[in-house]
């Protein structure tokens, strides 16, 4: 588990997650929830509205994601 979804913008198709791991632009991840279970690629990813390639445990970051999610939907890095 990398993280936990904290919000997510409709319109633009941007989660913001918390995240408990190191990750990096590129990582394949796998977003579950109780309607959502999908596997993406970070194509995109931002901290405080600046992109960046990779974020640290603690901090949230922005990003667009392939579907809708929710409120406390789990996001795990595949290997």
């Amino acid at each position: 588990m990398i993280g936990k979804v904290t919000h997510f913008y409709p319109k633009v198709g941007v989660a913001t997650i918390v995240l408990d791991v190191h990750l990096e632009h590129g990582n394949r991840i796998h977003t579950h929830g109780h309607s959502e279970d999908f596997h993406q690629t970070v194509t995109s990813m931002e901290m405080e509205h600046v992109p960046s390639t990779e974020a640290d445990p603690g901090q949230d970051i922005g990003g667009r994601v392939g579907q809708r999610v929710h409120v406390g939907d789990v996001v795990y890095r595949e290997i």
